[in-house]
């Protein structure tokens, strides 16, 4: 293996160490397979510059939200899993907003590692679930004038309407705002300020 690959490999091993993640996790959180990250890091292959970067650059400030406290992506989907698979989908909501309310203030805080919020999440829930967390990491990036991270492209595989105990449902899609109602998502606006 010559020094330049032998370079490669060895950046990526340390920021696959910092991202905390196991090899498929840092791949998915890439949007890799862990075979190929696998011959990347092994120096059997080369990633493109573009993928070396973001590998750096994710595994990096994965570490940082991790060090200082912050949801991440996997830890955000990992707790909305746990409430779904309990039945608690008030709780789901609480954790998804709280999720968006996180990745808010990253992006409003100099030099906060915001880029964590751009690894693709290895955990799954349901389809409405993630593109509700979807949804709410996508708006933000764009309220903060930043590309939404690629995982977030995602639409409910139904349209879901979210109970709201003093509206009913045309209330609800009335009262929804257009970049959730374009994922097939309805929710109260209200209910996005006091979840």
């Amino acid at each position: 293996m010559d020094v330049d690959t032998r370079e490669v490999a060895r950046r990526l091993s340390e920021a696959m160490k910092s991202s905390g993640l196991s090899l498929r996790g840092f791949a998915a959180a890439l949007g890799t397979s862990h075979s190929r990250l696998s011959s990347y890091l092994k120096g059997t292959a080369s990633p493109s510059a573009a993928l070396f970067v973001r590998a750096c650059r994710i595994g990096a400030a994965l570490g940082e939200a991790r060090d200082q406290g912050w949801l991440t992506p996997d830890l955000a989907q990992r707790a909305l899993k746990d409430a779904v698979d309990e039945g608690d989908e008030a709780w789901a909501f609480k954790i998804a907003v709280q999720a968006r309310d996180q990745v808010r203030e990253l992006l409003a805080t100099p030099g906060a590692p915001a880029d964590a919020w751009e690894a693709r999440p290895s955990a799954r829930t349901t389809d409405r679930w993630d593109a509700l967390l979807g949804a709410f990491v996508a708006h933000e990036f764009m309220a903060a004038d930043r590309t939404a991270p690629a995982w977030t492209d995602l639409r409910a595989d139904e349209e879901w309407i979210k109970p709201n105990l003093l509206l009913d449902d045309a209330e609800i899609r009335d009262a929804t705002p257009g970049w959730l109602s374009a994922r097939g998502i309805y929710v109260a606006e209200r209910d996005l300020a006091t979840a």
